[in-house]
């Protein structure tokens, strides 16, 4: 009952996910991982051993484990990245991001390390077992190719070797 509780509260929290079962650095000392008997693999091959990160102080219950790297606080406004052909989104909120495809509208978040870059920034993870880089730089008359709308950073995310180019902005 208790291990129902804790996945019911992570899920609740929306504590940061990483569903390969690999974390690039050490997860934050307030994230409890723990195994997640009621995940669904994000691939069909994949198995079944995600977790869902349980926080366990109230600082963290409000997203801050996103906001912590290497013990220290994150400074990185949150931005929305786009793509088309094909289709693919990123929000960030500090070293998380969540990556969508038409496939996964909700998105899956993903531990990266952040490392700031010139008018943008860098994160590194690990996306279904494969390397995942989202870039970000300043272009400000970057266009998604769909609309009127510019962006002030152009985007551009690799997932698997594939590399895919978009526009993001501060949300």
């Amino acid at each position: 009952m208790r291990l129902i509780m804790m996945v019911a509260c992570g899920a609740i929290l929306a504590g940061c996910r990483q569903t390969d079962g690999t974390v690039n650095e050490a997860v934050p000392a307030n994230v409890i991982e723990v195994p997640d008997e009621a995940a669904t693999p994000t691939d069909p091959g994949e198995p079944s051993n995600a977790t869902v990160s349980v926080v366990n102080d109230a600082a963290s219950a409000s997203g801050s484990a996103c906001l912590k790297q290497d013990g220290e606080e994150l400074r990185v406004a949150p931005v929305k990245a786009i793509g088309t052909e094909p289709f693919w989104g990123a929000k960030v909120e500090g070293r998380c991001v969540t990556y969508s495809t038409p496939e996964d509208q909700k998105g899956t978040r993903i531990w990266t390390k952040y490392t700031p870059g010139l008018g943008g920034g860098i994160w590194t993870g690990t996306f279904q077992n494969k390397p995942f880089k989202l870039v970000t730089r300043a272009k400000p008359d970057c266009s998604d190719g769909m609309s009127d709308r510019t962006y002030p950073l152009e985007a551009m995310v690799t997932v698997a070797g594939e590399e895919r180019r978009g526009c993001a902005a501060p949300e």
